[in-house]
């Protein structure tokens, strides 16, 4: 092989990598596209975790305790009305013990 030969066989070396290369130059523009449009598409769900979903489950958490409050104030009352329907069922079986025993004495007397 003579040094001409040799030239042109690295020429034509060279000149594939120089295609090679422009190619991975290539390749990094769109990974560094892709990268900058990851970037974008991140900063965007920060952006709606923030401003969106924290207020959300903040707004959520308020009326889960006012709701609770409220429950607790109402508990006390269904107790106490509980109570009442109790004592009120009880009195209504008395009257009647005591409706049936004045039956039972006017029918004594007549």
């Amino acid at each position: 092989m003579t040094n001409s030969e040799k030239m042109d066989l690295i020429l034509a070396e060279i000149q594939c990598m120089k295609k090679e290369s422009q190619g991975m130059k290539g390749d990094i523009q769109d990974l560094k596209s892709e990268m900058q449009d990851m970037k974008r598409r991140t900063t965007n769900i920060e952006l709606h975790l923030e401003n969106i979903t924290d207020r959300n489950v903040q707004i959520m958490a308020e009326n889960f305790i006012e709701l609770t409050n409220k429950l607790n104030e109402a508990i006390p009352a269904v107790d106490k009305n509980l109570a009442y329907e109790v004592k009120v069922n009880y009195l209504v079986g008395e009257v009647d013990k005591i409706k049936h025993e004045i039956t039972e004495i006017r029918n004594k007397i007549a």
